[in-house]
């Protein structure tokens, strides 16, 4: 298998969530550093307009999404698996828990708790963040803090009978998920130490959570991505549901695009539309033919 690139930058924490995933596999990957903010000209010529972080390239096959990109892994290397104890269906379901109830509140605090922050960073996270209301952010500060320490407390109630990860003695995608949003609360709040103080057993789990490490970690730039791609085929599986409530066919123009925020649509020929993924290609004259996969849950697939 090529090795994955993951186009990222360090400070995101949903990256974060793919890093630890390298770490739990041991897998090698190569990191290409993007923009914290837009233009990001490299990221979106790939994937044909999807600008959140991370994306993973496999080749000419681009994977938009935590969610996505963690099965993808798990399909490519089994073991050690990201769902030791088989909750697949669980794990997948709390991802979607951890990517909006416990990840927006952090958000909204680190934007709102945050007086340095560059007026261009603020800009452009106020047209990406269409769940956060900038306005009301101050008044909101003790709420939102509410709010975290809810979504903390229950990841603390979950290890109250000594195991040492969220479903046994295994770590997985489930700790993962839950880790990533402390994560960026230690790392960006300065109300984050006092009120998660009195979640105790949070410390020694992120601590043996944060041990997965990262993975065998090289940085390549974005010309090496693109030539990658560039030199490969898409190799993908599946099929176009006639089944599917769209009413779309195979070879279909259509547009993908995310239902929450960063809404940024992707247009292509549709390849795969199941339970679980969409897939369109890209014919692009720089580089060539792209796969761009996405998962099911969370995106709105129409007809171009």
């Amino acid at each position: 298998m090529p090795t994955p690139i993951l186009h990222q930058f360090d400070l995101s924490p949903f990256a974060e969530k793919a890093r630890l995933a390298f770490g739990l596999k041991g897998l090698a990957w190569s990191a290409v550093d993007i923009p914290m903010i837009m233009p990001k000209p490299m990221l979106t010529g790939l994937t044909g307009g999807y600008r959140k972080t991370p994306v993973m390239q496999l080749g000419a096959n681009i994977y938009c999404d935590t969610r996505r990109i963690a099965l993808e892994l798990e399909r490519l290397q089994p073991d050690p698996s990201l769902f030791p104890t088989g909750d697949v269906g669980l794990g997948l379901a709390l991802s979607h828990w951890s990517d909006t109830a416990f990840f927006e509140p952090g958000a909204g605090l680190s934007m709102g708790t945050n007086d340095e922050l560059p007026e261009s960073l603020l800009a452009d996270r106020k047209a990406f963040f269409e769940f956060m209301d900038f306005a009301r952010l101050r008044e909101e500060i003790p709420h939102l803090l509410t709010q975290l320490r809810a979504q903390a407390s229950l990841v603390d109630r979950q290890l109250a009978d000594g195991r040492r990860f969220m479903t046994g003695e295994v770590p997985g995608w489930v700790d993962i998920c839950a880790y990533f949003p402390l994560w960026m609360a230690r790392g960006f709040l300065v109300h984050a130490e006092k009120i998660l103080a009195p979640l105790t057993r949070l410390p020694d789990w992120e601590a043996r959570v944060k041990a997965l490490g990262q993975g065998r970690r090289d940085t390549i730039d974005a010309d090496a991505a693109w030539a990658e791609a560039r030199a490969a085929e898409p190799v993908v599986g599946g099929h176009v549901d006639p089944d599917d409530p769209l009413g779309l066919t195979a070879g279909e123009r259509v547009r993908v695009a995310a239902d929450d925020y960063g809404r940024d649509p992707v247009e292509g020929e549709l390849l795969v539309l199941d339970i679980d993924e969409v897939v369109v290609l890209r014919e692009t004259r720089e580089l060539g033919r792209i796969a761009v996969h996405f998962p099911r849950m969370g995106y709105r697939v129409t007809a171009a």
